[in-house]
């Protein structure tokens, strides 16, 4: 009985939880992005505004249309695409938010993978 009320307990304050997610502070700006795969970090910089993110990476720019499907979820397209991993969109939605970053999962269209980043805003 004394589990049976502890587990109740337990359940009713994690249920209760919300996330913050302040996703409209991050539909614009200019950010710097943490991701981890294969325990290998790849960052890069990127701006981005209501239509158009443009980001940096190793020495490589891409530009891609934003499509915003709600406020913490949007979809990316590359303008101009190289070969067909870059013909595929990328769906990315904001998990949590603090004051001055947000975590994010992201994939390709139709994949299942997912993976994990945070982003920083710089201004």
């Amino acid at each position: 009985m004394k589990y049976v009320l502890l587990i109740g307990l337990a359940s009713l304050f994690t249920a209760c939880y919300q996330p913050t997610r302040n996703c409209k502070d991050y539909r614009t700006g200019t950010f710097h992005s943490e991701v981890v795969i294969n325990g290998k970090v790849f960052t890069s910089d990127f701006t981005r505004n209501e239509k158009v993110q443009v980001e940096t990476y190793d020495d490589h720019k891409d530009s891609s249309e934003v499509r915003w499907i709600n406020d913490c979820e949007v979809v990316f397209r590359t303008i101009h695409p190289k070969n067909m991993s870059e013909r595929k969109d990328v769906h990315l939605k904001i998990l949590t938010t603090t004051d001055s970053s947000y975590t994010f999962e992201y994939s390709y269209i139709g994949e299942t993978k997912k993976q994990k980043g945070v982003a920083y805003k710089v201004d």
